[in-house]
């Protein structure tokens, strides 16, 4: 297994002893992730002069450590899946599992860790990168500690925080010091391990769990929660369970690691768990227990915000504070590229004062979380938008709830299938205000929903909708029709 590097090489490096000590332009994006990124280019285009601090790769997690590695690996696990399901349907088919070819396909994918790709575009835009830790020093200015010495920023407008997360590393005894992994250590991966404990049973767990299981890991799943997926709807989570134990991940929920030691290549770990302490000895482990903001060296107070704030208020702007704006994870709105993407866009619209053009008037023309989407890649996979059904009731609504079973359905049947649709509906306003679809290719199902719970669509405009024959979208129309019996 080969380390991912955490900073590529540094061709725009504004270190030189002869660059001046400070620059002025209309705006500082603080952190360059996926949505501090397209928000460079966006204001670029609008005109705008810019400057982008960043101190690791440019483009952030997702292309390097998250998004694209991790999904470029589970569609090679999904492949052998696939390939299992040969016998029944098509003959019989001889495998040899390697995680070669995934690996050769991420290192192309991210250039061998190398962020030219995204630092090139920003440069030759004519963005000012400047490498380096930085941190605010009042409204509209920002310190960067580079290589050479401090630089300082001072912007015009204003100055964008994009600073993103790293992850969560609990404090269990003797877990710091060992070599445990991380997705960034998970997306460097050459080999599958012979064994591995996972910790942590949200979407990175679940889907790296049963990833490396079907490339022939033994792979035990600990969460400390009752269930998988806490925040998702409970069927989903109790389903894609199903599907794990299924396929050899030994699931253990309502479980806390207590302690860990490492020696002599192996991991001993004391798990505590309904049936009392037990040990395990594993090769690897993988700690996947959330992610944590970058914001307690960025600051803040210089602003007037909490330096130790877990997230940063914002409005429909998302705008932060005087001359402040925030987008992405550090928000708190959803620790999803989709979510940075949109808020730089909503940034880029303030700034460059089209918020108010005749095409984006009103409430649409600002951020609106009621409809983030939102895909666990399993198999199944969990597509979900807007409110579960527990969160609906938390909101005082009058919930309906349709159920479907994707299995029962022609397409599901055909292919073998497990999975579900749930819609979740306020009975009084008759729309829906959230849904889930575990299916394959449920993070596509769910698309229709999104739209239906974004624009309000009322449930009886959508039942009478042309549904395609046979489609897994289809058995939406089932779940539908189960409001009809509840009076929506």
């Amino acid at each position: 297994m080969t380390t991912a590097p955490t900073s590529g090489p540094r061709p725009h490096v504004q270190d030189d002893p002869h660059t001046p000590d400070s620059h002025e332009v209309d705006v500082v994006v603080l952190g360059v992730g996926s949505g501090g990124e397209r928000l460079a280019h966006r204001l670029r285009e609008g005109g705008l002069e810019v400057a982008v601090v960043e101190s690791g790769l440019v483009g952030g997690e997702c292309p390097f450590h998250g998004c694209t590695p991790s999904k470029l690996l589970i569609r090679s696990a999904d492949v052998l899946a696939e390939a299992r399901r040969v016998e029944g349907l098509a003959g019989s088919v001889r495998l040899e599992p390697s995680l070669a070819p995934a690996a050769a396909r991420i290192r192309e994918a991210n250039h061998d860790w190398d962020d030219e790709a995204h630092a090139g575009p920003l440069v030759e835009a004519g963005a000012l990168l400047v490498r380096g830790h930085g941190r605010l020093d009042g409204p509209g200015r920002v310190q960067v500690a580079t290589e050479a010495g401090t630089v300082l920023l001072v912007a015009r407008r204003g100055v964008v925080l994009d600073t993103g997360t790293d992850p969560a590393v609990p404090p269990v005894e003797g877990l710091a010091g060992t070599p445990f992994w991380t997705n960034r250590e998970a997306a460097a991966l050459t080999e599958a391990p012979r064994s591995l404990a996972v910790l942590g049973g949200g979407p990175i767990g679940t889907e790296l769990a049963q990833a490396l299981a079907r490339f022939g890991t033994r792979v035990t799943l600990v969460e400390d929660g009752e269930r998988l997926l806490g925040p998702e709807e409970p069927e989903a989570a109790a389903l894609v369970t199903d599907v794990l134990r299924e396929e050899g991940v030994d699931v253990r929920t309502s479980t806390t690691l207590a302690r860990v030691a490492h020696a002599h290549g192996r991991f001993d770990l004391t798990l505590e768990g309904p049936a009392g302490a037990e040990d395990l000895e594993v090769e690897r482990l993988l700690v996947a227990t959330g992610r944590a903001p970058r914001l307690r060296r960025i600051g803040l107070a210089t602003v007037g915000l909490d330096p130790d704030a877990d997230v940063v208020d914002t409005d429909e702007r998302c705008r932060a504070g005087e001359r402040l704006w925030a987008i992405g994870d550090v928000t708190g709105k959803g620790a999803f590229t989709s979510v940075a993407l949109y808020q730089a866009d909503v940034v880029a619209r303030d700034l460059l004062d089209t918020g108010t053009d005749r095409e984006e008037t009103g409430p649409e023309a600002w951020a609106d979380y009621r409809a983030v989407a939102r895909v666990t890649f399993t198999d199944p996979e969990v597509g979900a938008v807007g409110l579960t059904e527990a969160q609906a009731r938390e909101h005082g609504l009058d919930v309906a709830v349709g159920l479907a079973d994707v299995g029962r359905a022609p397409r599901g049947w055909m292919h073998g299938a497990r999975g579900l649709v749930k819609v979740v509906a306020d009975r009084r306003a008759g729309v829906l205000v959230g849904a889930t679809t575990v299916a394959p290719y449920g993070g596509e199902v769910i698309g229709l929903l999104s739209t239906a719970v974004h624009a309000r669509v009322p449930v009886r405009t959508l039942r009478r909708m042309h549904l395609a024959y046979p489609t897994f979208h289809g058995t939406i129309g089932v779940a539908l029709d189960k409001l009809a019996e509840q009076g929506v």
